[in-house]
C-alpha cells in the first residue's frame, strides 16, 4: 500500500510533539521508516517538510535531528499568534459560511455546557477545534497554513495551564462568533485579540533538562523513547480535515 508523504509527515510530527522524539534526537531514515511501516521515500520527503517548519534541522556528521528551539523563538510564537489569530477572525466576518458558524456556534454551546457541569476532560480539545474551524472560516489558505503550523509548534513548546475561569473563555469565543456571524470584523478582531492575549498567559515552556549521559547513551544514537515508541504498524492514511458540517464529539 501507497502510504503520501504528507501522512508520514503528520506521525512524525506527532510523535514530535508529543515528545516521543526529545529535542535533539536524531531521526534516521531507515528507522523511522521501520517505525511507520513505509519506505524511506516517503521518509525522506517529509523530513525536508518538517525542517522547512522547523520542527527538523540537518546536522553536518548527524542527518536529520529534532530542532531544539530557543526561549525567544518559543516566545516569538505566541506573539506572531496574538496578531494571526484576530486577522483570522477578522476575515471570516466578510467570509464565512453558514456551515462555519454552525460549527462553530455548536462548539461554543458544547463548551459553555461542559463548564456548567463541571466536565473539563475535552475542553482543550474543543478549544482546538473551535480555532481550527475559525481559521477556516477565513477562507484564506495561507493564513490557514500559518495558523495551523503555529499551532503544532506552540504545542511542542508549551504546556498550557487551564484557565481559572473557563466560564470567561468560552464567552469571549462566543462573543467572537457573534461578531463574525454579523460581518463585524472590527469587533471580532478586537474580541480575538483579547481572547488571545488571556490564551497567551496560560503558556509554559516545557522543561528540556535532560540528565547527563555517557558516549554509550548518546541522545543521536536514540531516536525512540517513550511508552509510544513501542508502536509499530503502518502510519494511518489522512488526516481528518475539520469538519464544516456538523461537530464531532
Amino acid at each position: 500500500m501507497h502510504i503520501p508523504a504528507h501522512s508520514v509527515c503528520t506521525a512524525i510530527r506527532d510523535d514530535i510533539v508529543s515528545g516521543v522524539f526529545e529535542r535533539g534526537s536524531r531521526l534516521t531514515e531507515e528507522l523511522l521508516a521501520r517505525r511507520y511501516g513505509v519506505s524511506r521515500v516517503p521518509v525522506r520527503e517529509a523530513l525536508r517538510t518538517l525542517e522547512s517548519e522547523g520542527f527538523v534541522v540537518t546536522r553536518r556528521h548527524a542527518g536529520a535531528c529534532v530542532a531544539e528551539p530557543t526561549e525567544q523563538e518559543a516566545a516569538d510564537l505566541l506573539e506572531v499568534r496574538m496578531l494571526l489569530e484576530p486577522l483570522g477572525a477578522a476575515r471570516a466576518a466578510h467570509r464565512r459560511t453558514e456551515a462555519h458558524l454552525k460549527v462553530l456556534r455548536g462548539l461554543v454551546r458544547l463548551g459553555q455546557e461542559r463548564v456548567r457541569r463541571g466536565e473539563g476532560e475535552d475542553l482543550r480539545s474543543l478549544g482546538g477545534w473551535f480555532h481550527e474551524t475559525l481559521a477556516q472560516a477565513s477562507g484564506s489558505p495561507g493564513l490557514i497554513a500559518l495558523l495551523t503550523q503555529l499551532r503544532h509548534k506552540i504545542a511542542w513548546m508549551y504546556a498550557v495551564e487551564q484557565p481559572a475561569r473557563p466560564v470567561d473563555c468560552w464567552a469571549e469565543r462566543g462573543a467572537i462568533v457573534d461578531a463574525v456571524a454579523r460581518g463585524d470584523a472590527e469587533r471580532a478582531r478586537a474580541m480575538a485579540a483579547q481572547h488571545a492575549e488571556r490564551a497567551a498567559a496560560a503558556h509554559r515552556l516545557r522543561r528540556t533538562d535532560r540528565p547527563e549521559r555517557g558516549p554509550a547513551a548518546s541522545r543521536t544514537d536514540r531516536p525512540e523513547r517513550g511508552p509510544a515508541a513501542s508502536r509499530t504498524g503502518p502510519v494511518r492514511a489522512s488526516q481528518h480535515p475539520v469538519n464544516t458540517t456538523g461537530v464531532r464529539h
